[in-house]
């Protein structure tokens, strides 16, 4: 069985060659194990976090700052 090639998070395209390819993380799946996240490597700093994940970090945090103290 063969496996499909990776594809960019950032163009949407697959990566054909495997030494272009650029391995960012494993994002979990709600249901299942997640799947990785790849990007040419023309591309991996254009990557960003995720800002659903960021919105809900920032509001732990900020929920947290605003908590009295004992």
């Amino acid at each position: 069985m063969n496996t499909p090639p990776p594809v960019c998070r950032h163009c949407d395209e697959p990566i054909t060659n495997p030494d272009d390819a650029v391995h960012l993380g494993h994002e979990p799946g709600n249901s299942g194990p997640g799947w990785d996240i790849w990007a040419h490597r023309a591309h991996a700093d254009l990557i960003g976090p995720n800002p659903v994940a960021a919105r809900a970090l920032a509001r732990v945090l900020v929920a947290r700052a605003l908590r009295p103290h004992p």
